[in-house]
């Protein structure tokens, strides 16, 4: 490449920055500069993605009709369809609680909205209890107890990353293990509800604590002092803080204190029962169901004969029993506040063992609710028992809050119960002879 050809080239570079072109303005000094303008959108794209647009709202229009036409056909059928019950007529049974000779306890309160059947029942079996041994006739707070319950589980969910299940339910021997740890206030002391309602509610309220530990699982973020504090921030908008000191007849107390002076209870001296083929006889095992959650093992496990015959010592004795088991059955029926084990579900003579076992090996006896079982009588020659029940439908008969089990529903359909261990003293050395044997 020559000289002369390399100067040709740079004039013409020159010549063209010095362009419109290549930036320069054509308003000599003048910078060029920026605006912002509307977008241009091609017309006929435009029109298409309208027409789109139009058609889908059609079809969304058209699909949200027909899902909510089934939604309330769904609802309506729900709603009309009838429910199988028992017909009572001829059936003779008590007519009113006054016929039942009961120890002390406080009229029913209703659970509402909760699955927390577990803790009125055992609280209210607690409150019997004391008043039995001490004279003294203290209402407690359900809702203390649960609050605690909630914040154990949570903790349990975490140590077990998640593999535990988190709902409402849980067992007798949850209202002794939180009163061990974390001690009882009276109602007074502690309503359980946050924004002045009368009426519990915690379907919500577990729901979004269910919701905030399953994130917590699916980014396998486990550090506990964090999710507590959330749990309990949870609960504190819908249930309130429980209190960690309170006034009572004068005195100042912590729930500790409070359980200790006045409460007075050995929690040690209750013991509970249960009766199946899943394990030996006269042996201390498990609970084999979703609500003992912890689980515990503790549960005395007897035949059925004896199981029955706890129970009718308690009640003939003075004594009260917590209990619970199935209670989704057409024989019990809220508008006749009573529960038996109807022929066409199986005939009387074929109520034992086996049948009882088999009905909790196919889930059709299920651990569903806990009640207060208070004392017992005769009518038409059987033993009818009067319960105490924080469930609606025993709200819809004529005697508010109670129900009568016969004898039969009992035997079926009861899986397990607490009592004092003065009930079943009589036993115990059944139970020392089976470890003996196993330890031989």
């Amino acid at each position: 490449m020559n000289g002369v050809f390399r100067l040709g080239i740079l004039g013409i570079l020159v010549t063209a920055f010095a362009s419109p072109v290549f930036g320069q303005s054509s308003e000599p000094g003048r910078p060029d500069r920026v605006k912002y303008e509307e977008k241009y959108r091609d017309p006929a794209l435009k029109s298409m993605e309208q027409e789109a647009d139009s058609l889908k709202a059609v079809r969304d229009s058209v699909t949200a009709a027909i899902q909510k036409a089934h939604r309330d056909a769904d609802k309506k059928k729900s709603d009309d369809k009838k429910t199988l019950v028992f017909d009572w007529t001829g059936i003779p049974k008590p007519g009113s609680p006054e016929e039942f000779r009961s120890p002390f306890h406080f009229p029913p309160i209703r659970q509402y909205r909760t699955g927390t059947c577990w803790c009125f029942s055992t609280t209210s079996f607690f409150e019997s209890e004391i008043e039995r041994l001490s004279g003294r006739e203290i209402k407690l707070s359900e809702m203390y107890t649960v609050y605690w319950e909630y914040v154990e589980k949570a903790l349990g969910y975490i140590e077990k990353r998640g593999c535990q299940p988190f709902a409402q339910g849980s067992e007798d021997d949850a209202v002794v293990i939180i009163w061990k740890k974390y001690g009882i206030v009276p109602a007074s002391a502690y309503s359980g509800l946050a924004h002045g309602p009368d009426k519990y509610d915690h379907d919500e309220m577990a729901d979004e604590m269910a919701d905030y530990l399953k994130c917590k699982k699916d980014d396998n973020y486990w550090d506990e002092a964090v999710i507590i504090s959330q749990i309990k921030a949870i609960m504190d908008r819908y249930m309130g803080r429980p209190p960690e000191e309170f006034d009572y007849e004068g005195e100042r107390y912590t729930p500790k204190r409070f359980l200790d002076e006045v409460v007075g209870l050995d929690l040690d001296d209750y013991v509970q029962f249960m009766s199946t083929l899943s394990v030996p006889f006269y042996v201390k095992a498990e609970y084999d169901v979703p609500d003992n959650w912890r689980p515990t093992d503790d549960y005395h496990n007897v035949p059925l004969d004896e199981f029955y015959e706890i129970i009718t010592r308690a009640a003939a004795g003075g004594y009260t029993v917590a209990i619970g088991g199935d209670v989704s059955e057409p024989g019990r029926y809220g508008f006749e506040d009573a529960a038996i084990i109807p022929t066409f579900d199986i005939p009387q003579d074929y109520i034992d063992q086996d049948s009882r076992e088999f009905r909790f090996y196919n889930k059709t006896s299920q651990d569903d609710h806990g009640v207060h079982l208070l004392s017992m009588t005769k009518v038409g020659g059987r033993d009818w028992f009067l319960i105490k029940d924080s469930a609606s439908s025993a709200t819809w008969g004529k005697h508010n809050g109670y129900y009568f089990f016969r004898d039969d529903f009992v035997k079926l359909k009861m899986l397990s119960f607490m009592v004092h261990k003065d009930v079943a003293e009589f036993l115990m050395p059944k139970f020392e002879s089976a470890e003996n044997t196993e330890e031989e």
